[in-house]
């Protein structure tokens, strides 16, 4: 299979910039550094040319582009909720903006709204990929005094024929010790899929759930049950899903199964596979229930303000001055047997 990376002058709301179409024969990804890097769209088509879209984007995007309702908003450095905007890194308190919509709290870090950098692309025999990178210093400077150091992100996007991969990097451009948590926020509709999520069954070996107030974990968890318990696979039907899930039982070989989604009578299936970093999992139905958001997390929502050793317990990671962290992500459309 022959692979192109492809550019094109793209607008939504009031950011111009380029877009990268990476493609295959059956398969495409469209890629928005302007708006987060974010993965707008990953299509496959099927002999007939027929086009299945299996990341969503709202009909509006290019008029309204939120930047964590559509596609595959990366969140950085911390995915989902902190506290206040708060937390305690190095004997100092470290503050960020409060822009959770209660505006008591921070949400999904500084990535998702920030035009990225693209520092390469290209092509190998078996994929298209593009990389972009982050840093607070130069692409959110208003937010250099809001983190211990000047975190980077340098993120791969990598089309195969049946995956796409999502490759990253995370150090500090200023050699400090860094704290951080790296989340992806992606909404996926189900192979073949019906108009309403109402038929499309979930699969995640997830054995807890975390107990949260106003949508901030109080540290408890609680086995899974009912509708909220996909262990086995279920439709997700009228369920209603924000939830936080943990303890999950990933094989890694090197990557494991965290999430599956179909529907009953497709072909195919979707599948998320992460590497041992990703150990933290959030379920969320928008109110349109057009697409299910399976979002893969390497530490729990509020991670940074647990308290002692739960704090790496809930996977918030410290990262040693000078070193680098590296995590894999991979969505793959598979044939069910």
């Amino acid at each position: 299979m022959a692979f192109r990376v492809s550019a094109k002058d793209v607008r939504a709301g009031d950011r111009f910039g380029t877009a990268y179409e990476l493609s295959g024969d059956g398969c495409r990804a469209e890629v928005w550094p302007t708006h987060g890097f974010n993965c707008l769209r990953w299509q496959m088509s099927d002999t007939n040319r027929v086009w299945d879209d299996l990341i969503f984007a709202m009909p509006d995007w290019e008029q309204n582009p939120v930047p964590t309702r559509s596609g595959h908003p990366v969140l950085f450095p911390f995915p989902n909720r902190l506290r206040n905007g708060r937390f305690e890194h190095g004997g100092q308190t470290w503050q960020l903006p409060l822009n959770e919509a209660s505006g008591l709290h921070a949400i999904h870090g500084f990535t998702p709204r920030t035009p990225w950098r693209v520092i390469d692309s290209g092509t190998t025999t078996d994929s298209a990929f593009v990389t972009g990178e982050f840093q607070i210093s130069k692409d959110a400077p208003a937010a250099v005094g809001c983190w211990p150091a000047d975190a980077r992100l340098r993120l791969t996007y990598r089309l195969t024929e049946s995956a796409l991969r999502v490759e990253a990097l995370v150090d500090a451009a200023d050699g400090k010790e860094l704290p951080f948590g790296l989340g992806y926020h992606p909404y996926f509709r189900a192979p073949g899929d019906s108009a309403d999520v109402a038929d499309w069954r979930i699969t995640a070996p997830a054995y807890e759930t975390w107990e949260l107030e106003a949508n901030l974990p109080t540290g408890a968890k609680h086995p899974v049950a009912g509708p909220l318990d996909f262990r086995a696979g279920r439709s997700i039907g009228t369920t209603v899903l924000d939830t936080a899930y943990t303890s999950l039982m990933i094989p890694t070989d090197p990557l494991g199964e965290m999430a599956s989604l179909d529907k009953p009578g497709s072909e195919f299936r979707l599948v998320v596979a992460v590497d041992r970093s990703f150990r933290e999992l959030l379920l969320f139905t928008p109110q349109h229930r057009k697409a299910v958001a399976i979002e893969p997390y390497t530490c729990a929502t509020d991670a940074a303000n647990r308290p002692g050793v739960a704090k790496t317990a809930a996977g918030w990671i410290v990262l040693p001055a000078g070193k680098r962290w590296t995590g894999t992500v991979e969505y793959r459309r598979e044939r069910i047997s």
